[in-house]
């Protein structure tokens, strides 16, 4: 009896160090860069890697998509790098990815075309199925736990991301992968008849409310006219957490009530509790909460 006891206690505290970590910061990290893929007369795709030290074991992935409106940004940015350093410290492997621009030198305004628009969510799911693709196929170098592949974007990252997981047709991943979760600041998607009772996964969505670019619940994008080019009737964070809510699955909605679109990157800086802690109770520990949260 004393022996089972003992090995009981031994894995019990174990277990308890293991998830504890990701609530408290190991400040050393390492980073590497890494090419994921490549394509034939275009650049080689690049992401930075990021690994926390001295942990044993696998651990979960962030795979943090920058915004720009898929014409701008950089996986270096300050941001981006600020955002992995963070969640690195916390446990986490972080993948802060380069894709292609698509619409540089065309914009996203009313003036372009809505099936550019489209193109470009697409284009851009595609690059960050490579990016997980590479990591599935290499796990065991990066030591990721392959069931905890998390996405994180801003926003045009978080319309990619938010477009990866209930929209895009998939044919890069094999059909029974399902992401762990997914942390979208000012993101939207085309459609949301595709979130399901079997598609959903624990979701956290940063909005501002007065958003004039991302609409925050349903609006078209950069709210252009009927008439115009570039009209796209988007769902936002609250048409996105509505439905999550009515089929009884989990999400996080952190609105923001006079809050901008600066709300992409904000949450980065001001909302690390929130975002440790839907990570942590929603991802890792499948709480399954609703939680709506308005400032």
């Amino acid at each position: 009896m004393k022996t089972s006891f003992s090995l009981f206690f031994i894995i019990f505290f174990l277990n308890t160090f293991s998830q504890e970590r990701y609530l408290e910061k190991n400040t050393k990290f390492s980073k590497r860069t890494y090419t994921y893929q490549r394509i034939k007369k275009e650049k080689n795709i690049k992401l930075d890697f990021y690994k926390p030290k001295k942990i044993k074991g696998k651990v979960p992935l962030l795979i943090y998509v920058h915004g720009g409106g898929f014409s701008g940004g950089d996986r270096k940015d300050k941001v981006s790098t600020d955002f992995a350093k963070e969640m690195a410290q916390y446990g986490y492997a972080v993948a802060s990815i380069s894709y292609r621009l698509t619409m540089k030198g065309t914009g996203f305004g009313c003036t372009t075309k809505a099936a550019l628009k489209v193109a470009a969510f697409n284009d851009t799911s595609k690059d960050i199925s490579y990016a997980v693709n590479y990591f599935l196929r290499h796990q065991n170098k990066f030591k990721i736990d392959p069931n905890k592949i998390i996405l994180v974007g801003s926003s045009a990252g978080a319309e990619a991301v938010l477009n990866l997981a209930y929209v895009y047709n998939n044919k890069i991943l094999n059909r029974n992968f399902k992401f762990a979760g997914i942390i979208a600041m000012a993101g939207a998607i085309t459609s949301t008849n595709n979130i399901t009772k079997e598609t959903a996964i624990p979701t956290q969505l940063f909005h501002g409310i007065q958003d004039r670019l991302v609409p925050y619940n349903i609006a078209p994008h950069h709210f252009c006219t009927l008439e115009s080019a570039g009209y796209l009737k988007l769902f936002g964070s609250k048409a996105i957490a509505n439905k999550l809510k009515s089929i009884n699955k989990p999400y996080y909605l952190y609105s923001v009530q006079n809050g901008n679109h600066s709300w992409n990157s904000r949450p980065i800086y001001q909302c690390k509790k929130e975002i440790i802690d839907f990570l942590y109770y929603d991802v890792l520990k499948k709480k399954s909460r609703q939680i709506e949260t308005i400032i």
